[in-house]
């Protein structure tokens, strides 16, 4: 089963070019969808609502509407993290990550302030302890404990996912502890409708509020799950060669079967989940290297952790799920008839994709710490040679080939960058200084195209 890649680095395929699309209409509209549907919920709360009369009242109030509000944000983070596709390729995996993150963080708060108001309020109202009415709330109110056990898990994923929290644990860690929300919201659903004073009674509302549900459920269903064991039956996917790159970077070899139905554009990621021990439950995404081929997909890895490492050691013939391609950091954000690549360490790889591919005048900017470390320098300058395109290579060590990252530094190494777009990839620190700097140098926002990876 094993093979061998030997010219596949003298002769890469060129990708048909694409035409840009129209500039963040998607995203625009996707925000204002999520707005319209955070009003319809107050006017839920509006309609059923005839007045509002002393402390007790208003305490009690606010506990609903945050609870409505906090039940429609946790369909909404569902959705955004469907990976459905006209939200990923339009909108970006990055961008949606990060709108799930911030509204994460919102939902926590608005769970916490209507627990608190509604046990103040209601204690008010029958004139009793918080302690009581938290146990009599608890303990006797229709489907409330297992709505209290799915708030103290929400609770924790927040915790742990908070930026603090994040960093000491790998990312194969939180993704599992992240699957705990799934369970949160199931035990919290019952809660909702069995409680909430704007459903009971209101089959409209209860039926609008099961097809929000349902109608993310089945989106999850099928794009995180049933989709992806789809494809994997279908292109039966195995590594065919594991090779050196620089210390600590593999590019990883896969082939299969009608991989030219996958319709990957250079500058994509899958989901990548390798069957073989110690990896098989971890799905971790890293972007193709190269522009996908008809007989293999290529992707470059630096061991940044277990996961990561292990891939260096993974036998030929070793079977692989791959959900995706994700993210929009393709040609299509395109908008200037010049571009400018700008990457850092690994980061280089969506890159070294896009460099093969994106039409237009080109030029690259490669650093990273060591010259042992530019992984794929070999190919880049065959890519330049041969589509006439410029690449700008810079090193921390030594320090007589050093290039700070600055707005000087930029326009000196292209003169007319504030006139192309730049597409931005590489670890976290280096990504903010490059932002700064082509911001400084007179790049207006909305060409500077940044894909971080990291979820």
């Amino acid at each position: 089963m094993a093979t061998t890649i030997h010219d596949r680095r003298a002769d890469p395929p060129r990708a048909r070019p694409l035409t840009p699309g129209p500039p963040g209409l998607v995203p625009v509209l996707t925000q204002l969808a999520i707005g319209a549907g955070a009003a319809a919920v107050l006017a839920l709360w509006w309609r059923d609502t005839t007045s509002v009369v002393g402390v007790a009242g208003w305490l009690t109030g606010a506990g609903r509407i945050t609870g409505l509000l906090a039940g429609y944000a946790t369909a909404v983070l569902l959705l955004l993290m469907a990976r459905v596709p006209v939200l990923d390729r339009n909108v970006g995996s990055d961008r949606l990550a990060r709108w799930h993150a911030m509204g994460g963080r919102y939902v926590v708060y608005l769970v916490l302030a209507h627990t608190l108001l509604i046990i103040w309020g209601y204690a008010l109202t029958s004139h009793t302890g918080v302690v009581d009415q938290t146990t009599t709330l608890v303990l006797h109110y229709p489907d409330l404990l297992k709505g209290t056990v799915g708030f103290l898990l929400l609770l924790a994923t927040g915790v742990l996912s908070a930026r603090a929290a994040r960093r000491r644990v790998s990312y194969e860690t939180w993704h599992l502890l992240h699957l705990a929300t799934y369970l949160a919201i199931f035990l919290a659903f019952g809660h909702q409708l069995s409680d909430g004073a704007d459903f009971v009674g209101n089959r409209t509302a209860q039926l609008a509020w099961y097809g929000l549900y349902g109608g993310v459920a089945a989106l999850l269903l099928w794009f995180r799950f049933l989709l992806p064991v789809r494809r994997a039956l279908r292109h039966r996917l195995w590594v065919s060669e594991v090779r050196p790159e620089a210390p600590g970077v593999v590019s990883v070899y896969l082939t299969g079967d009608r991989l030219d139905e996958l319709r990957v554009e250079p500058g994509q990621f899958f989901r990548w989940r390798f069957l073989a021990p110690g990896l098989w439950w971890a799905a971790n995404p890293y972007s193709l290297s190269a522009a996908a081929h008809p007989s293999f997909l290529r992707i470059t890895v630096k061991a940044a952790g277990g996961h990561s490492a292990a891939l260096a050691r993974l036998a030929p013939g070793t079977r692989v799920l791959a959900e995706g391609p994700y993210g929009a950091f393709t040609a299509r954000r395109r908008r200037a008839p010049k571009v400018l690549l700008l990457g850092g360490g690994v980061g280089i790889t969506p890159l070294r994709a896009l460099f093969e591919t994106i039409p237009g005048e080109v030029t690259l900017i490669y650093r990273a710490r060591r010259p042992e470390d530019l992984a794929l320098r070999t190919e880049l300058d065959q890519l330049a040679a041969r589509r006439g395109a410029i690449v700008h290579y810079a090193v921390d060590e030594p320090v007589e080939y050093s290039s700070p990252l600055t707005a000087r530094e930029l326009r000196r190494l292209v003169p007319d960058l504030a006139e192309r777009d730049v597409y931005l990839c590489g670890p976290p620190g280096m990504a903010e200084a490059a932002q700064r700097a082509l911001r400084g140098a007179g790049v207006p926002r909305r060409r500077i195209h940044h894909e971080s990876f990291a979820f």
